[in-house]
């Protein structure tokens, strides 16, 4: 076909001249045949002229449009153009979309070429660092030493971990990779959390090894008094005691650490159940007078709902802990008041003591696992360390918190704050005896 339209108009010229040296003369022919030839020359100048000034700029300007065997040529060329311009624009649009999430990674990301000189950055290696443009080397815009050193060393497996001045207070991980064509990509990651949850780990392991290492000591030198065979019936019993007492700690060290575990693993929130706080109370007061036995004077005033929403279990356990570290810390002849109260339409359980007291740089700290203001007085009356750590998940749990007010001298008041979501101001019973509200209440 393209041969056919090439020699077309050869054809009907050579015809022309055929006819006209029949009809007139073999001059005239040739007159016709050099003029069309001029012309055929002029026609395919200007067409090439137009087409190598599309060359020159082909993704701004049409194909040029031309008749002949260019006509097909063109209707090709003007076709790949078209997929190219289409392809190219998926392409764009493609990498417009990776752009566009690779700049919500909090992770800086940086693609240096060969020598170390940025190509590409997305927006958080941009707020991490301060890079602005391309083309620059990336130590102009991290300095710190031990980064240029690991740049230019060979060993990119131990990246280093640095303070950023963008950032303080805070730790990144300066990674980089090399491609197989020499350009690296650097990736700088927020490592504090991890640094944190590391540093609590080693704490972790430490302080329970430390709870640990005392009652083990104690169990472990009256075991070997008892084997060396010592007959004295007072003495055995008294280290016979001993082991006992520490045993008992090691185990309420164990349920403390397996309670505040199953809580901060705990995905679900806590089930719906109905709870008679007043009689909780009641009986965890009770508990707390046997444990006091009698040294302290322990009462309370129930004023808000006395059913509320959430896990029987956990709520006991918050109580009993806050009630417990109260008999512990009052000393001999001390107050200590539990106040179930309302405000702002939220439950408030207070309890209050006339104890020692914790100074106010303490108090940021006191639901810290293992921390304690004193840990000699914290041994001796038993404690684990644990207890407010307990509360304070078990308050989160259930919508609240645990807000904690004290002065060295005057006592200290432990608030176990309740959502008023989880307030029933009336009992699921109707049929409950009045006595028996009262009873509990008093």
């Amino acid at each position: 076909m393209i041969w056919l339209k090439g020699l077309r108009s050869v054809l009907f010229a050579l015809a022309l001249a055929g006819a006209l040296a029949w009809l007139f003369s073999a001059r005239a022919a040739a007159w016709w045949l050099a003029g069309f030839t001029l012309l055929y020359a002029i026609a395919q100048t200007a067409f090439l002229a137009k087409l190598y000034r599309w060359g020159g700029l082909p993704r701004s300007r049409e194909v040029p449009i031309s008749t002949g065997a260019w006509e097909m040529v063109l209707e090709r060329i003007a076709r790949f153009v078209k997929s190219e311009h289409d392809t190219r624009e998926a392409l764009q649009a493609e990498l417009a979309q990776v752009h566009a999430a690779v700049d919500q990674l909090p992770d800086g990301l940086a693609l240096l070429d060969q020598y170390d000189h940025i190509d590409w950055c997305n927006n958080a290696a941009t707020e991490l660092h301060g890079i602005f443009g391309v083309g620059r080397p990336i130590h102009h815009f991290i300095r710190h030493p031990g980064f240029v050193a690991y740049l230019e060393g060979e060993d990119f497996g131990k990246p280093p971990v640095l303070p950023l001045a963008t950032r303080p207070g805070r730790l990144f991980e300066l990674r980089l990779h090399r491609n197989d064509d020499g350009t690296k990509l650097l990736i700088t990651r927020d490592l504090t959390e991890l640094a944190r949850v590391d540093a609590m780990r080693r704490d972790f392991v430490a302080n329970v090894s430390h709870e640990i290492r005392t009652p083990v000591t104690v169990i472990g030198g009256f075991a070997e008094t008892l084997l060396e065979g010592d007959d004295d019936p007072d003495a055995r019993r008294e280290y016979l005691t001993m082991i006992l007492r520490q045993s008992q700690t090691m185990q309420r060290l164990v349920e403390d650490l397996l309670t505040l575990s199953s809580l901060e693993n705990a995905d679900a929130p806590p089930a719906d159940e109905r709870i008679d706080l007043h009689a909780l109370v009641a009986t965890l007061v009770d508990e707390a007078q046997a444990l006091s036995q009698g040294k302290h004077g322990i009462g309370m005033k129930l004023l808000a709902p006395r059913w509320v929403l959430g896990a029987a279990s956990e709520i006991e356990s918050a109580v009993r802990n806050l009630l417990t570290n109260a008999v512990r810390y009052t000393p001999a002849g001390g107050q200590i008041g539990v106040d179930w109260r309302l405000r702002d339409g939220d439950g408030l359980l207070s309890v209050r003591d006339s104890g020692i007291g914790i100074a106010p740089e303490h108090l940021a700290r006191l639901t810290e696992r293992f921390y304690r203001v004193d840990r000699g007085r914290s041994r001796e009356t038993g404690g684990t360390g644990l207890g407010l750590a307990i509360v304070k998940h078990i308050a989160q749990r259930h919508g609240g918190n645990l807000q904690i007010e004290s002065r060295p001298g005057q006592g200290s008041a432990f608030t176990l704050r309740i959502p008023a979501s989880r307030l029933l101001p009336h009992p699921p019973d109707q049929g409950e005896q009045p006595d028996q509200a009262q009873s509990t209440a008093k």
